[in-house]
């Protein structure tokens, strides 16, 4: 899952580049949603 996030901000960072801020914009918000549901994800796995 942690893949997924990184391969999200690497189309944000693309598409930032590009000029398609739209675009950038909603690949990061997924970026960051997938990385901290990996986080909190990871956090309970510690404890159980």
């Amino acid at each position: 899952m942690l893949t997924w996030s990184i391969i999200f901000l690497v189309i944000a960072l693309v598409a930032a580049l590009l000029g398609f801020t739209n675009v950038a914009g909603t690949a990061l918000d997924f970026a960051r949603i997938i990385f901290f549901v990996f986080l909190v994800l990871f956090l309970i796995s510690l404890f159980f």
